[in-house]
């Protein structure tokens, strides 16, 4: 199971409108790519499950064949992909399969054919958050994320091809992080996948290549190197005069493992007990663990906080974006109605208080962005990404809050969608609405409280308080789109992270503590039918009007 970090639960930076129809479906059509001998001339996108349903509202066809050309998940040409896919030459179609059951509601099949004539099969799932995994290659089962840099490799089955692939990567200093052999019979063809901390030199794959066994050879690029915000090396840094902080230099892979072990949250009590043993903030707590994460790997070990500034500017952006220069939607059903709100505000005469105004106005802003295919930061998924912001951005307005206060706030955030994320689910299409707006409500609430001068259980308990009170959210967007009930749900959700954090404040307690919450939260979210996670056939979605405003402006179909 992957470890999670902080740009995991705030993050991945991208292209609306969905962290898992639209970032995770270009990952895998990227992995896809990856695996090519060479440019792909045609290729067929299987769709299954929720894909199937909902891939035109989500763009999920746009990112599939974004990621095929190469871009990444913030790249903003994916919404005219159609059009530049055309322009190399790539032949594609797109083939929705609403009623073979899979593994998981979010499944592609990729079939490819490149230009030196080669197929390619592949099976992807899009598994929440912007993550994504490969299943499938070629018909057989195997085991791909992204996570790291990786090496594929094809060959016969036979004694030795391991222990030859191993000392290739030797010879060139590449540390292995993970091996695993994937076959269907014995003798006959193999794959061996390879995940390294380091990066993939092409002339190791010459020298692979090179044996009589092996079939094929490919290098995927870790996807956490793409980001421009990735972290950087000690090395890195020392050379451009940066000492990283925190633990220093001489904390070694050996020392930050160790000490990675003592503080991996595994959940809410764990992550309090430490905060109070220590006395430390829940904010300070999760940097810790991150700078350990980073240095196991021999990256930066105080660069978290610039990430985080980073991060605040893009969700900045993406407010004022909507608030200064509206746009129409994709699907046509939402745009200025955060203007419309601001407006509202400035006379004087809006019925919510000043605070928490200016937090529903934030949150509708942001999903506009991320309606319209702007620019936007999951947290932890797009659909639920105005939650954090507006309730950041609004404390910060309202309340004289410089960016140190809210760059922790953000880290706090992170510490509560990380705890829900191992703990559940923080997508749509598994959990309902309750998993991506509750648990972004959820994080909001536990930023808001520390950012006001709250204790850790304090946190805590607003969290509980904001995930109870969504309970049970279904996701039924209209359309499939991620624009209504979205927006409003942004909205109500940032609203109620204030009312928690409000509560928590006061001193107002819980009686049902956070762990318990989000494993309630887990057993409601799998008792929702299929119709009522992201799949466009309940809730709302299934209403009469619905169905009219999808037929008329989406052109889908139902």
């Amino acid at each position: 199971m992957k470890t999670l970090g902080i740009r995991d639960i705030i993050g991945p930076i991208m292209i609306g409108p969905s962290s898992s129809h639209t970032a995770g479906a270009l990952r895998i059509a990227l992995m896809a790519r990856h695996l090519l001998s060479a440019e792909p001339a045609e290729v067929e996108f299987r769709l299954y499950g929720s894909f199937a349903h909902t891939y035109h509202g989500h763009g999920t066809d746009r990112a599939l064949l974004a990621g095929m050309l190469g871009f990444a998940a913030e790249d903003e040409r994916i919404r005219d992909s159609f059009a530049l896919a055309e322009q190399a030459g790539l032949a594609f179609s797109f083939v929705p399969v609403a009623d073979e059951a899979t593994d998981h509601s979010n499944t592609v099949d990729i079939r490819v054919v490149d230009a030196a004539g080669h197929e390619t099969t592949v099976r992807g799932e899009s598994i929440g958050g912007g993550a994504a995994r490969i299943t499938r290659l070629n018909g057989i089962a195997v085991e791909l994320t992204g996570e790291y840099h990786s090496i594929v490799v094809k060959h016969r089955d036979q004694k030795g091809a391991l222990a030859f692939i191993a000392s290739c990567l030797a010879r060139f200093d590449v540390n292995i992080a993970t091996t695993r052999l994937f076959r269907e019979k014995r003798g006959e063809v193999a794959y061996t996948v390879m995940e390294a901390d380091d990066a993939i030199p092409c002339a190791l794959l010459d020298e692979i290549r090179a044996n009589p066994a092996v079939q094929a050879v490919s290098a995927l690029k870790s996807d956490r190197s793409r980001d421009e915000f990735a972290p950087r090396s000690v090395a890195e840094e020392l050379a451009e005069g940066e000492a990283p902080t925190g633990f220093g230099t001489d904390l070694t892979v050996e020392g930050a493992a160790e000490l990675f072990e003592r503080i991996d949250f595994a959940d809410g009590a764990a992550l309090l007990a430490f905060c109070e043993t220590s006395g430390l903030p829940i904010s300070e707590a999760i940097c810790r663990r991150e700078r350990c994460l980073l240095a196991m790997s021999e990256l930066a070990v105080d660069d978290t906080h610039r990430y985080l500034d980073d991060v605040l500017a893009i969700m900045r952006a993406s407010v004022e974006q909507a608030m200064e220069d509206p746009q129409p939607s994709m699907g046509g059903l939402i745009g200025g109605e955060a203007a419309k709100l601001a407006a509202y505000e400035a006379t004087g005469r809006a019925l919510c208080d000043p605070l928490t105004a200016r937090a529903i106005t934030y949150g509708m802003a942001v999903l506009e962005t991320n309606a319209s295919m702007g620019r936007i930061v999951a947290a932890p998924t797009a659909g639920s990404a105005g939650v954090v912001p507006a309730v950041l951005l609004a404390l910060q307005d309202e309340r004289g809050l410089g960016n140190e206060a809210l760059n922790r706030g953000l880290a706090n955030a992170a510490a509560i969608g990380m705890l829900v994320t191992r703990a559940s689910t923080v997508s749509g299409a598994e959990g309902g609405c309750q998993a991506e707006v509750g648990t972004a409500s959820a994080m909001a609430a536990s930023a808001a409280v520390e950012m006001m001068g709250g204790t850790p259980a304090q946190c805590l308990a607003a969290a509980a308080t904001a995930l109870s009170g969504l309970m049970g959210l279904v996701c039924d967007p209209i359309g499939g789109l991620v624009e209504a009930p979205c927006q409003k749900r942004n909205a109500v959700g940032a609203a109620n992270a204030l009312v928690a954090a409000h509560l928590a404040l006061a001193g107002v307690g819980t009686l049902i503590g956070f762990d318990e919450t989000v494993w309630a939260m887990d057993t409601v979210g799998r008792a929702l039918p299929f119709e009522l996670r992201e799949s466009a056939l309940g809730g709302l979605a299934a209403t009469p009007t619905a169905h009219a405003l999808c037929a008329i402006c989406l052109g889908c179909e139902g």
